[in-house]
């Protein structure tokens, strides 16, 4: 009878484009896609199910490789432990990015019972918006995104995990009508905030395969997309609101004086488990 172990020895030895302990991770990573295996069941040697449909394992470690994503490999990722499909048309939901949620959960906790309304800027796969709008008591979720194809992967995303009340739509924050009234209590954005410098020391699986758009900005204006985010959100929350968005690590400063300069007082800036500046919360 066929086990785990020596499938999960043979996957790993010939993830060659990595490092050893990547390559493990990834071949944990295709037993649990493939068939439904843990890593505690790898460990345990557990036999493989019998009447499985085996991958094409060899094409699976050529894109491997090649250095594409395991993610765009099996079309999918775990976010605040939601399963959301990906494709090279969004942006893969990074852990660090988990930390808004957090966040988030946190401050509008006390508000159970009451409506929460909440804009997620550059939606992409749509992990924000669709995991607020599973989590977040009572909340009423818009996503915007500029590429129709990321919002189509985003509306799959919400008819698959049980939010098929997200409302997704075509809006670059950089060109609102100024004929836009509503407002919202939360306003959350991960912005592309990789500086076209900075691709030269990025990983090719990240530069070679994720979206352009949803990644740089010119080193001229950096910080272009949080002043869009700051300026909408200064005129578009709600009272008692926050805005919420992750950030290029060597901006924090930078960035909290963004939001300052639009009339927040609160503005605070959290680091990641790195240590490093991530996320930015601010209130008028």
């Amino acid at each position: 009878m066929a086990t785990a172990r020596p499938l999960y020895q043979q996957l790993s030895r010939n993830i060659t484009a990595y490092p050893p302990e990547e390559a493990r991770e990834m071949a944990f990573m295709l037993l649990d896609h493939y068939f439904g295996l843990r890593k505690t069941d790898v460990l345990g040697d557990k036999p493989l199910p019998p009447n499985r449909t085996e991958p094409d394992w060899f094409k699976i470690l050529e894109r491997l490789n090649r250095q594409e994503p395991i993610q765009h490999v099996i079309g999918t990722t775990i976010f605040c432990g939601l399963e959301f499909e990906v494709s090279p048309d969004v942006l893969i939901p990074r852990p660090e990015t988990e930390d808004l949620v957090r966040l988030i959960m946190h401050d509008f906790a006390e508000r159970e019972g009451r409506p929460v309304e909440v804009l997620d800027i550059g939606t992409g796969s749509g992990c924000l918006a669709v995991t607020l709008a599973r989590f977040l008591p009572s909340a009423s979720v818009t996503g915007w995104d500029v590429s129709e194809q990321a919002l189509e992967t985003a509306r799959r995303n919400a008819d698959n995990l049980g939010a098929a009340d997200v409302v997704f739509q075509i809006q670059d924050i950089l060109n609102v009508p100024e004929a836009y009234a509503l407002q919202f209590d939360c306003i959350v954005s991960n912005p592309p905030y990789v500086t076209r410098s900075e691709a030269a020391q990025m990983d090719p699986n990240v530069v070679h395969y994720e979206p352009d758009l949803a990644l740089f900005v010119d080193d001229a204006d950096p910080l272009i997309f949080y002043k869009a985010v700051a300026s909408f959100a200064a005129n578009h929350l709600a009272p008692g609101g926050a805005c919420y968005v992750e950030i290029n690590e060597r901006f924090g400063d930078d960035t909290r004086q963004v939001f300052a300069d639009n009339g927040f007082s609160n503005v605070q800036v959290y680091k990641d488990i790195h240590g490093k500046d991530r996320s930015v919360r601010a209130n008028l």
